[in-house]
């Protein structure tokens, strides 16, 4: 089942990225329907949080989706080499967002190798969220996409995770936001060989 609006538009933007986990994500990108289940997440938290684009209510061109209702897409370029899949969450101009790190891989193997240039499915295929944007065909032209739409979106499959299954820690590479990089916002699936891993 496709997750409807009112599943983004919740306020606590933590407790969204910890449901996520379990749920699974899809692309159809010319006709093509890749994705698999989401096993790794960060929350980022509007403008209170050092770590989030839209801290003290930044606005840029780049940022301004962030303000927009939840349930849309926000990508980014980092390093001028990858594209980043955010969730935005919460109601409009609160400006929350998941990241989405990592999946495990399940449908449409074969292009996700394509597009990573891969001879065979390892971990490194979709674990961290640079690499899982390119397997899934996610660049800038979903900036702004309705996850509600046909052409990026997610689904609750029914897959049932116990929370003492997921893991909680800090968020990775934000050492800048100070103490707020210690927030325990980065979320998990224990033992899940397709998490990224810390560098």
């Amino acid at each position: 089942m496709k997750l409807s609006k009112s599943f983004y538009t919740r306020p606590d933007v933590v407790q969204v990225a910890q449901e996520l986990i379990g749920k699974y994500l899809y692309t159809n990108i010319g006709g093509i329907l890749t994705g698999g289940m989401i096993v790794e997440t960060e929350a980022y938290a509007g403008e209170n949080d050092r770590a989030c684009h839209a801290h003290l209510s930044r606005r840029t061109r780049r940022t301004e989706i962030m303000y927009h209702e939840g349930g849309v897409a926000y990508v980014y370029l980092v390093y001028g080499i990858y594209h980043l899949f955010n969730i935005i969450t919460n109601v409009q101009d609160k400006a929350d967002a998941v990241l989405v790190r990592a999946i495990a891989p399940e449908e449409g193997l074969q292009e996700m190798l394509l597009r990573r240039n891969m001879p065979a499915v390892k971990p490194n295929l979709t674990a961290g969220p640079g690499v899982l944007s390119i397997a899934l065909g996610i660049n800038k032209k979903l900036y702004g996409a309705d996850l509600t739409g046909d052409t990026i979106w997610l689904e609750d499959k029914g897959t049932s995770i116990a929370p003492e299954h997921i893991a909680a820690g800090p968020r990775i590479g934000i050492d800048y936001a100070g103490e707020d990089a210690r927030l325990p916002w980065r979320f998990w699936l224990k033992g899940n060989k397709w998490v990224s891993k810390k560098r």
